[in-house]
């Protein structure tokens, strides 16, 4: 796996002088540097050569008009690149880019992203003086060998940039902006037209104000809500809305708390687990502490406006409740939105004396002065404590544009399945036989409520009872993986119980099984993914899951319990298969069905590919959290009383949802009053 450094500048004859560095993470490599313009052919010398002779390579016109430049310099880039990687059979992970290259060519550094899959960073300056003061005049080759240990720094031993924090705790989403993997138009090209003139009506009035928004959250990689915020605050970026991302200093001993809290929440904890006084010390300590050193001092986002705090506020779920408190207590009249991700048991909430009541009675004790309060659309997860007039319903998103979700040529998807089976081997697991064998499909964190008991159970059901006469070559094999986050210390004793599971109880065919905790690759997740005959989501207890938004997007049948909000995100027998939560005797005949009957995959495929709602897109989130954001902050009253965020902002611009228009169901029975 290599780096690449890229530059080009334009001389005063209006020729283009280019020049491509390779660097293996210690020293260059490999070099080559071209001039276009004129008529002449391509001469160029072997960048093996001693010296960078500059060759000549044929364009349009000379000097190129600005229209021509653009493409003609992305296609000789995106062209010698892959022309190379083919040659030397290389993986390029990031590329540096000179600002005045980007600015040559604007599509050059998302066209790296979706054609090669190479991290684009971009720099302001190349080579520095001793100083700090750029040079003015490197040479092209000195510049590219500089993009390229510039943008080597970023990135950590596992091939991937580093997830950066920096001053006052805030979030440094893409690497500071460095990075450059989408263009504004691109995300146009995600949603329906009404969706987005919504979208950019209220992004266009929170600018005119300069309305500063700031958001809060327990970790910043790993988990649903660091996904959704990391694409939210890079398509704001691009659209020019401030709008920050803030992270506490993270403390392992407090992480065990909130996660215990979290399964209690969810009704998955033992009945031993409860949370103590001492504990809720200790979490209101850590929220006070983080707040005072890093988010209230003049200029953080916590301090009062009128020292230069943020407009609005949003905490998301139930780790740091008493930031709500803090904001309040500091500007009363700041907006403050509570958003919960999480299933709460709301028949236990409201059941006094239960585990969880004690640890929701904390959680709302801190966040009932909070003006808006987000739900995922499910009425079950709203407890009887809260000002129904105060909530609002809002679907967990994903980006179809992030490493997740795009589309990777087979080059690509090749070198990620040569990195899972790396991967297996380091962890001692067994390897994947893909292509040669199919394979299903379960990616989730290694978490107490996402069903993985049940998904080896259907498994064994399958093989034992469907396919044990089946030949090898059309046996499906079953994957389990998934990232972990820093605030989920289960993680390692739910791997641990499954290989335990494993090895008692399915040894006959554990051979097919591969169960990994994988690293923060999202295009490992992605191969995975796009290329499984079946994905699974068995989850007992659930918010709204973005993985089965992810597979049907790529048309990848589901099947996938009907807890929480899962029976809102798929169309049963259309776009997959919904079972009771543990019945894994119905999930391997749905198993069956699917690997038995070619037609009925293929009808499942197309139909879950073409009804994904705007609504769980990046875009789609952008336009609820935007119109939020610009009602609270001009000082309206915003009352979503149990209705959907997105069906409010669509109103409100004037542009509701027409017959036609793909959209989540809007059942009946979730207004919270009824």
């Amino acid at each position: 796996t290599l780096y690449l450094g890229l530059s080009a500048k334009q001389n005063h004859q209006g020729l283009t002088e280019v020049g491509i560095a390779s660097h293996d993470g210690t020293y260059i490599i490999d070099f080559a540097v071209f001039v276009l313009g004129g008529d002449q052919s391509d001469s160029s010398v072997p960048s093996t050569a001693n010296t960078p002779f500059a060759s000549r390579v044929a364009t349009p016109t000379l000097p190129l008009s600005e229209e021509d430049r653009e493409k003609v310099l992305a296609d000789l880039f995106v062209s010698k690149i892959l022309n190379y990687q083919k040659d030397h059979l290389y993986k390029f992970a990031g590329a540096g880019i000179t600002k005045t290259l980007m600015k040559l060519s604007p599509q050059l550094p998302t066209r790296l992203w979706w054609e090669l899959d190479i991290v684009p960073m971009v720099f302001e300056h190349g080579l520095e003086e001793p100083n700090g003061e750029p040079t003015s005049t490197a040479a092209i080759d000195e510049e590219a060998d500089s993009m390229a240990r510039k943008s080597l720094m970023f990135f950590g031993p596992n091939l991937q940039p580093r997830v950066q924090v920096g001053y006052k705790n805030m979030v440094e989403v893409d690497c500071s902006g460095h990075t450059k993997i989408t263009r504004l138009e691109q995300y146009q090209d995600t949603v329906g037209t009404r969706t987005w003139r919504a979208t950019m009506k209220y992004a266009d009035s929170i600018k005119k104000r300069k309305t500063k928004i700031a958001f809060f959250n327990s970790t910043p990689q790993g988990g649903g809500v660091a996904l959704m915020r990391h694409a939210l605050i890079r398509f704001l970026r691009l659209v020019g809305v401030d709008a920050r991302w803030y992270v506490p200093r993270p403390k392992p001993e407090v992480f065990r708390i909130t996660k215990t809290n979290h399964n209690i929440l969810q009704g998955v904890a033992s009945c031993k687990e409860r949370l103590t006084d001492k504990e809720k010390v200790i979490l209101d300590e850590w929220c006070q502490h983080n707040a005072d050193r890093f988010w209230l001092p003049t200029g953080g986002p916590l301090a009062p406006r009128s020292q230069g705090g943020a407009d609005v506020i949003v905490v998301d779920d139930p780790q740091m409740p008493a930031l709500v408190e803090i904001s309040k207590r500091v500007d009363p009249e700041r907006p403050v939105i509570f958003r919960n991700h999480i299933q709460v048991r709301s028949d236990l909430a409201d059941q006094a004396g239960t585990p969880t009541s004690e640890v929701w009675d904390w959680v709302w004790n801190h966040v009932r002065c909070a003006d808006v309060f987000i739900s995922h659309p499910i009425k079950e997860f709203v407890p009887s404590s809260i000002d129904y007039n105060k909530v609002g319903y809002l679907p967990a998103t994903t980006d179809w544009l992030d490493g997740l979700n795009k589309e990777m040529n087979q080059f690509v998807t090749e070198y990620y399945f040569h990195e899972l089976s790396a991967e297996a081997i380091r962890q001692g697991m067994n390897r994947l036989d893909f292509p040669n064998r199919p394979y299903i499909v379960q990616i989730a964190r290694f978490d107490p409520a996402k069903g993985i008991p049940d998904v080896l159970a259907s498994y064994a059901q399958l093989r034992r009872n469907y396919m044990k006469d089946w030949p090898r070559k059309k046996t499906p094999q079953l994957v389990i993986a998934g990232h972990g986050a820093i605030d989920d210390p289960d993680g390692s004793t739910i791997l641990d119980r499954t290989l335990s599971l494993l090895e008692n109880e399915y040894s006959d065919f554990s051979h097919d099984i591969i169960v990994m905790r994988l690293g923060p690759s999202d295009q490992q997740l992605n191969a995975l993914m796009s290329n499984a005959k079946v994905a699974l989501q068995l989850s007992t207890r659930e918010g709204f899951e973005v993985k089965v938004s992810e597979a049907m997007h790529k048309g990848i049948p589901i099947i996938a319990t009907t807890v929480g909000g899962i029976p809102l995100q798929v169309q049963d027998k259309k776009s997959g298969f919904l079972v009771e939560p543990s019945d894994y005797k119905a999930v391997a005949k749905h198993l069956l069905d699917l690997f038995s009957d070619p037609e009925l995959h293929e009808n499942i495929s197309k139909y879950a590919a073409t009804y994904v709602s705007d609504e769980v897109s990046t875009v789609g989130n952008a336009l609820a959290w935007l119109y939020m954001v610009d009602s609270l902050a001009q000082g309206k009253k915003l009352l979503p009383d149990s209705r959907w965020i997105n069906d409010m902002a669509r109103e409100e611009a004037g542009l509701p949802y027409v017959e036609g228009e793909t959209m989540l169901p809007r059942k009946k029975g979730l207004d919270l009053k009824a």
